[in-house]
């Protein structure tokens, strides 16, 4: 068997492959997703849905159950979290991915208006595990953003009217912009 016909057939079990329902999931790495890499600045113009992703608001990510009053999502809002050292973060839940020292992490409040699957959206690198009433919740389906949009990750969930805590963990810098919004 050639070299050839074993990578066509890697690529292909690849793509077969099931992505698997953990509630953990890494931004995408910088590359193809990346605006800042790949787009010499251009930014890909965004659907509806998305355009507030080009404004977000500062916001700073909880370090414990108190502090998240302070930072509730709201549907198809845009926010750029400043996170925290992870060895100051007490979070809700244990994070499903150990995070290295000296990494980022923070956690955000969502509100969803009404039952169904929303998505998170992520522009940098992070582990990403969504909390409700004391349990992870299993993600339903992920891909990358739009090229060009700085999304690097789509994570999407079936989340309960109400709120759900987003744990953010083993973020490489010291902030994120983060958005949810409902999928039709």
């Amino acid at each position: 068997m050639g070299v050839n016909m074993k990578r066509g057939m890697l690529v292909a079990m690849l793509a077969l492959a099931p992505c698997g329902v953990g509630t953990q999931v890494r931004a995408a790495e910088p590359g193809t997703q990346d605006a800042r890499n790949t787009c010499n600045g251009a930014m890909a113009e965004l659907p509806d849905d998305l355009r507030d992703w080009a404004a977000p608001a500062p916001v700073m990510a909880a370090v414990n159950g108190a502090g998240m009053k302070n930072v509730i999502l709201m549907p198809g809002r845009a926010v750029m979290a400043r996170l925290h050292p992870v060895e100051e973060v007490k979070y809700a839940l244990p994070p499903t991915h150990p995070a290295a020292q000296g990494s980022s992490g923070g956690m955000v409040v969502f509100e969803a208006p009404m039952p169904g699957t929303y998505r998170i959206m992520l522009g940098a690198r992070a582990w990403l595990d969504v909390v409700r009433a004391g349990e992870a919740i299993a993600s339903v389906h992920h891909e990358h953003g739009p090229v060009c949009s700085g999304i690097g990750k789509m994570v999407d969930f079936e989340l309960p009217a109400g709120r759900s805590v987003i744990e953010l963990s083993a973020g490489t810098g010291p902030e994120i912009e983060i958005m949810v919004i409902a999928v039709p």
